[in-house]
């Protein structure tokens, strides 16, 4: 429940606390007084946007702060899920400065509009009469048969499932889509991998094949020159070896008085034996190098089919091509199993559908079966509230398309009078006839809504007597559930109420501000005096206002 409230700078209200109770409570005062400034200011603390607009003092911040008690409620949750201290008296602040700067506290935690009001809307329902237009609403509607119906945890299982649903549906969608599409390149990716595939690239064949060419291409220079240089190295008369084998000869003649002799002849017959080594290895590679056009030709064409598919595919390399291979084969792959991926989302699909449609067809069942007994509820509350012949009635469509809430389309059809056909509730009721169904309804969730408060701004608009005094009762009734809050200008509201309290007007030489007391037995009789005669007190007003009272 609401316990305090505090307002700062807001609107007429320079500076003003209020301290509420549980049970019902009744605000009244004098058209003007600043009735609905609290209400608007109460609406930053849910979260509404503010600005400037509403400093009284333009060069000072305006803050709003209300504490709630909220050990009865299962919100404990909340807090841990978004990392605010929990507290079972709940302090929520909000702060304009004249900047336009707005914070936003939740136990001194400070936070972002969209966390309060997700915070707010379990705390508090404002109901004013603009409130009344979502009765015309069908989603409203919906909701309110859902809450009636105790479903709402049920629509939520429903909801996930319906999102799944939804991912699942364009999965599958956009499955076939891309399985079409690649299917038509199909051919095309084929015709460029079978190509690949025929070439049967090798790693590292490029180079091998240029090198071998070259070679080719040379056979008869590099024959040529390979046997020069056999002949330097090898010609008994004039070769290396030769010179090398008579200069040891030479060195060896000396070698026992010439004590460097030793390791020059150590080197040149080291020397000797690489060039001999060198020499047979020349002598083989010029015996194997021969000219063979048939292989360079082949050669030839080979690099030719690699430059050719090289330039197609813009790559440099063999390695890039086998990898352009790879690829070509994973989306032949893909294309070919698309089939198996289709008809695996399907089925997946028609899982979830066949869930969705027992969801849909539990949550059908459900509001047909509450509907019946809302109808009769209602209308014994619009007796009560001297509408004798009204008459109200749950439609309810079920269609073939799923939507967000299930497949119902839920419409409220009205009638005020005897033998007019319940109809559209905008195109038949009155204000004052759409404020005490909208009571009725309010009336009739409050259980299910399990909101620590609920404040009615002026609801009783457009009735009286009588039909006002019954509007009295119900928020009573309503109070033994939760805190109710109603701002009234109807003194048999107001009389009902467990505690009452008075907004009036301040008019200074300087300015104007608007406060608020809390009334005690005595105040309240004069208060609901004013409220059925004006400001001219009679004995007949004290006394009726007395009698109200009892």
């Amino acid at each position: 429940m609401l316990t305090f409230i505090s307002i700062q700078n807001y609107a007429l209200i320079e500076s003003l606390e209020i301290d509420f109770e549980p049970g019902y409570s009744a605000i009244t005062g004098e058209t003007g007084a600043g009735k609905s400034i609290l209400i608007g200011a109460l609406s930053l603390i849910l979260g509404n946007r503010a600005d400037t607009n509403i400093l009284k003092d333009k060069e000072k911040k305006c803050v709003v702060e209300a504490h709630f008690d909220i050990q009865r409620y299962s919100l404990k949750v909340f807090y841990d899920e978004n990392d605010i201290d929990y507290d079972e008296i709940t302090v929520i602040r909000r702060e304009i400065s004249p900047t336009g700067r707005s914070r936003a506290f939740i136990n001194d935690t400070p936070v972002n509009l969209s966390l309060l009001k997700d915070l707010s809307v379990q705390l508090t329902d404002i109901h004013s009469q603009h409130h009344n237009l979502n009765l015309n609403n069908h989603l409203f509607q919906l909701n309110v048969l859902d809450a009636y119906a105790k479903l709402n945890t049920d629509v939520d299982s429903y909801k996930h499932k319906f999102y799944s649903y939804n991912k699942a549906k364009k999965v599958y969608s956009n499955l076939i889509e891309k399985a079409n599409k690649e299917k038509a390149d199909l051919e095309y990716f084929q015709f460029r991998f079978d190509e690949l595939e025929d070439a049967k690239l090798i790693p590292g064949e490029q180079v091998e094949i240029e090198s071998e060419l070259q070679q080719l291409n040379h056979a008869e220079e590099i024959k040529q020159n390979l046997s020069a240089v056999f002949s330097y190295l090898s010609d008994e008369e004039t070769g290396i070896s030769n010179k090398l084998r008579e200069s040891l000869s030479a060195l060896k003649t000396i070698q026992k008085y010439y004590n460097k002799a030793d390791s020059i002849i150590e080197r040149l017959e080291s020397t000797k034996i690489e060039i001999d080594d060198i020499s047979d290895e020349i002598e083989t590679s010029a015996e194997d190098i021969e000219h063979n056009p048939e292989r360079a030709e082949f050669l030839k064409e080979r690099i030719d089919t690699v430059y050719e598919l090289q330039n197609k595919h813009k790559v440099s390399s063999v390695e890039e091509l086998i990898e352009i291979k790879e690829d070509l084969q994973i989306k032949l792959n893909d294309i070919t199993s698309y089939d198996q991926q289709i008809a695996k989302s399907k089925q997946h699909l028609d899982l979830l559908e066949s869930d969705l449609t027992e969801l849909a067809d539990y949550l059908s069942k459900g509001r047909k079966e509450a509907s019946e007994k809302l109808e009769e509820q209602i209308i014994l509350l619009l007796q009560k509230l001297a509408m004798a012949n009204a008459g109200f009635v749950v439609s309810q469509i079920v269609n073939d398309k799923f939507s967000e809430y299930g497949r119902d389309t839920i419409n409220f059809l009205f009638s005020a009078n005897k033998h007019v056909s319940p109809q559209e509730i905008s195109e038949i009721a009155s204000g004052g006839e759409i404020s005490r169904l909208m009571l009725s309804i309010k009336s009739v969730i409050s259980d299910e809504m399990a909101l620590p408060a609920i404040i009615f701004d002026e609801i009783d608009t457009g009735v009286s007597g009588e039909i006002a005094e019954k509007i009295g009762h119900i928020m009573k009734d309503m109070s033994d559930n939760m805190q109710v809050i109603s701002i009234t200008h109807l003194p048999q509201v107001a009389a009902k109420a467990d505690h009452h309290y008075r907004v009036y007007k301040i008019e200074g030489d300087i300015d104007t501000r608007t406060d608020i007391t809390r009334l005690s037995k005595e105040d309240r009789i004069t208060e609901l005096a004013k409220m059925l005669s004006g400001e001219n007190l009679t004995e007949a007003a004290l006394r009726n206002a007395e009698e109200l009272l009892k």
